[in-house]
Formats: C-alpha cells, structure tokens, sequence
C-alpha cells in the first residue's frame, strides 16, 4: 500500500483512504456553478513568403507541421483548459485548428499504361486547406494521468525551443492521435528519501496520414504501408533535483505495426502484406518477442538511451549536459555505434527574463549518425552447421524500414528534423535519403526590453546518404533563422512575431524567406467562482 501511495502521491489508509479517494473523484466529476473552469485562448494569423519549394528549414522544423510550403497564410485558432497540479484530482481538454492556403509543391508519380508501359509525370500538391491539429481530453490523479486524443505534447528532457530536436519524439511533425497514460511528473521511489525519482509514459496511437502517403508516393519503386499503429513508451530515473547536482538516465522506444504495406517495383504492384493488428501484437510491441519469416521481430521499432547532467550554481542559473544515443538493432542498445547521437550543452542564467537579460537561454549542440552500424545482419543460431560463429547485428538504417514507411507523419520526421524527412523527396520516395550526418546546432534566446524579445538559431550539417544508398558526393546545409516577438503592452495579449531564414547548401537547396504574424492571447472562464 505505501508503494501505491508514492506512485499515486502521499495518501491515507484504510477507510479513510477510501473515503477520501471517492469524495476526491465526485467532487472531481461535478462541475457546480461555484467553481470557475479558466480557458486559455489564443488566435494567430501568420504570412509567410519565399523562394523555392519549401519554408526554410528552422522556420519548418519544430513547430508540429504547421507551415511547410515557401509561401502562404494560415490562421490557428486553439483553447485550452490546463491541468490544476495543485489538486488530486483535474482535467484538461484542448482543441486547436488551422485553414489558410500554402503554396503547391510538385512531386514526381509514375502512372501505368494499358500496354504496360508507364509515364513519369509531375503532381501539384498543396497542405490542406484546413485541418485539427489538436484535440484531446486528460484526467489526473495525484501524480498519475490517461490521456485521449492528439496533443501535441513537448519532450521530457529536451528544450522544444532552443534544440534542434528530440531524437525519438519531439515537436517537428504533427501529433498522433492515441491514448497515453503514465505519471504527470517525477515520482519518488519508495524508500529512497527523495533521493531517486521516476517519471514514465505508455501509449498507442493511429496515423491519419493515409492520403498523405498515397498522394504523395511514385507509385514506382519502393513500398508504402498506409493504416498502421504507432505505439511509445518512456523511463526515467532522476537523482533529488533540490541537490545542485543531478542525473536524470533512461530510455525512449517507438514502434510502427500494423497497417497494409504495398510493395513496388517497375511500376508494378509486386505483393502487398496485412500486417498483423491483434490483441497480441500489441502486447508484443509493448514487450517485443519474435516474428516470424523475415519479419524477425514484430513491426518497427526504435529509441534512444537518454542522460541529462544538471548543475545548479549559486546564484541560482543552470548548466545542463546531455546525450541521446539512438538504437534500431542491438548495436545501438549496446553502445556500439561509436560517436552517434545529439551531444548537447544548455545554459539558463538566473533572473534573465525578470531582469530584461539579454540572455535567457542557449544551447549548443552536436550531432552524429554517420557511425550506424552497417547493411547486414548475421546470427549463427540462424544458420546451423556454419563455421563463422561470431554475432553480426547491422541494418540500422535510422528512421528507416524494409516493411514500413519511414519515422514521419505527414512527411515530417517525428523524431529529429535534423535528419530530413520524406516531404522533401520530390522524387515520390517516402524514406529518409540522407541518415548518416554529421553537424552542429547552436541557438539562443533573451529579452531586448521587457516588451521585445528574440531567437536566434543557426546550424550547419553534411550528409553522406544510407546505409544502404551511399551517396557518391556529399551533401551539406548550412540554415539560420532570426524571430523577435513583441508584447504589446498597451493592449493586453496582442503579440506581433517576425521571422527570416535562409537555407544555402546542396541537402535542402538554396532558399530564403520571411514571415510575420499578429497573435491575440487570453483566459475566460465558465462557470462563476
């Protein structure tokens, strides 16, 4: 019972528990005219102009697949009720939704002939016009919270503004709708005095990117597998974070099964496979145990090990050190793959944003994946009677798969953007074409004036192709963005925004563009107080 009364916060015992758990719950349940339920609001209205086919890439990347294309102009309307962490028992619910024009991309499709022959065309595709990006409903109690629907919910351990990005789940591609339950915050463990703390999180979710995919595959070569399940799972163990020292260590693993998965060569439909859906692949997914056939292990899965340093100096600003290390195969899990993964360093003064600093925060990272394992895999248990006995665990192939689409949603990586998703293959190809790199990101925030704030972010990367496809010249790109945000004081919650980002370099091609936005924030309430 004390073990259940951490995990769900400090509580009673016996009847009293009881009693005070029911009470807990109808008064959670029963919304009166006494109590006042606070809606945050906000509406922005945002242009966006430029040259070549798509935005630039940190003005694209990490903001939920929202604005894609070089030009266009999309309102997003989005409200919000927000968990009360004071109370055992609240809610939350949200919804947000966009509509506006972005300008067409064209992407190359093969299209068969009635003698066998095929033609190679170009297709026109725009962003929808309208679209929900976010609709979910949440329920807590003391530390413990199941969620339903799709939000678009920010990494754990990783800043969503000023990184380049989460290698499993971060902010860059559209939320997933699914249910998710697991624990609202860091929980002590029993019997460590505070001293060790657990945070963690279960779900599963569906993709609704179908006619994406389909809209934008060659129809050529290559597969695509439309209808499958997403599933994501998280632990992390942390040190006592009142210490000016602590360590937070743990892992993150996602997976894609299900689905129908059509496969193509010549412009011929050679096969299609129903990948299983049932009760049992999704507790294997949860647990992973073998396949069957090629499979070898049921679905897609992949993740990272996550560990994050914190100092805390006298004066109160922090100095944060992290690495993630992605897997895909048991070379990764068991530290393998030599120097791959986001290297970072974070630094946030103290009193910065009361104190009109100019820095509020910065980040400096470094990335690798060049150093993935390569194309083959060889088991001796797999192959009795042979004379090589040693254990070959290759194919990574990050964010990639031989049986399912790539790691993205809407052509957006969900993991990292610093590895660029199939949006941009203009070819029809929906995989990643450039996962072994190597680069840098540096970015960093602060306040001008108590009115005028900025961000600036800069990078630069070189590409060297797949595992599988090398490429025979390399590629790079080099991408800066500048945003300041102006709080007009003189009317409450009115927001202007203005951005300019260029890209130069042969990964994402040269292209330039501009941005500004006017946004309008705000809290009502229901119900009187």
């Amino acid at each position: 019972m004390k073990f259940l009364q951490n995990i769900v916060g400090a509580g009673r015992t016996g009847s009293a528990w009881r009693g005070g758990t029911m009470a807990c719950l109808l008064a959670g349940a029963s919304l009166t005219a006494s109590a006042a339920v606070g809606i945050d609001y906000d509406a922005a209205l945002t242009g966006e102009a430029g040259g070549n086919a798509f935005a630039p890439f940190y003005m694209m990347s990490n903001n939920g697949g929202r604005l894609t294309s070089a030009s266009g102009v999309m309102l997003d309307v989005q409200a919000h009720h927000r968990l009360d962490r004071s109370r055992r028992f609240s809610y939350a619910f949200g919804i947000e939704a966009l509509a506006g024009w972005q300008s067409a991309v064209d992407y190359e499709r093969f299209t068969p002939m009635e003698d066998g022959s095929g033609v190679f065309g170009m297709i026109s595709r725009n962003p929808s016009a309208i679209w929900l990006q976010q609709l979910y409903g949440q329920i807590k109690y003391r530390q413990v919270f199941l969620q339903a629907g799709m939000r678009q919910d920010t990494p754990r351990n990783i800043n969503p503004r000023l990184s380049s990005g989460d290698l499993v789940r971060g902010v860059n591609a559209r939320p997933i709708p699914g249910v998710w339950i697991g624990f609202i915050d860091f929980v002590d463990i029993p019997f460590t005095r505070g001293w060790v703390q657990i945070e963690g999180q279960v779900g599963y979710g569906k993709f609704t990117d179908k006619g994406w995919l389909e809209n934008h595959f060659n129809y050529y070569t290559g597969h695509i597998n439309t209808g499958s399940w997403y599933t994501y799972k998280r632990c992390y163990f942390r040190t006592k974070p009142s210490q000016p020292f602590s360590v937070t260590v743990g892992m993150q693993t996602a997976g894609v099964f299900g689905g129908t998965t059509s496969h193509y060569e010549q412009g011929r439909l050679v096969r299609s496979v129903k990948n299983s859906s049932s009760i049992k692949t999704f507790f294997n997914m949860f647990l992973p145990r073998e396949g069957t056939g090629e499979g070898y292990y049921v679905g897609n899965s992949l993740g990272c090990w996550d560990i994050f340093l914190r100092y805390r100096l006298n004066d109160g600003s922090q100095v944060r050190a992290y690495h993630q290390r992605p897997f895909e195969t048991g070379s990764g899990i068991g530290f393998l793959n030599g120097f791959d993964g986001l290297w970072g360093i974070e630094f946030n003064p103290s009193g910065a944003l009361t104190l009109g600093g100019w820095i509020r925060g910065a980040v400096v990272e470094y990335i690798d994946t060049y150093n993935q394992s390569g194309p083959n895999h060889y088991d001796p248990a797999d192959n009795p009677g042979t004379d090589f006995p040693s254990h070959t665990s290759g194919g990574d192939e990050y964010y990639n798969n031989q049986f399912y689409n790539s790691y993205a949603n809407y052509g957006m990586s969900i993991g990292t953007p610093m590895l660029p998703g199939p949006i941009y293959n203009r070819d029809g190809f929906l995989g990643f074409t450039v996962n072994r790199l190597r680069g840098f990101h540096i970015a960093v925030e602060g306040d001008v004036s108590p009115a005028v704030s900025y961000r600036l972010m800069g990078g630069y990367r070189k590409g060297y192709g797949t595992i599988n496809q090398p490429l025979t010249h390399t590629v790079d790109d080099a991408s800066v963005m500048a945003e300041v945000d102006w709080r007009v004081h003189s009317v409450p919650g009115l927001a202007l925004k203005g951005r300019v980002g260029f890209d130069a370099g042969s990964m994402l091609g040269d292209r330039f563009g501009v941005s500004v936005g006017v946004t309008y924030s705000g809290l009502f309430n229901i119900g009187k107080k």
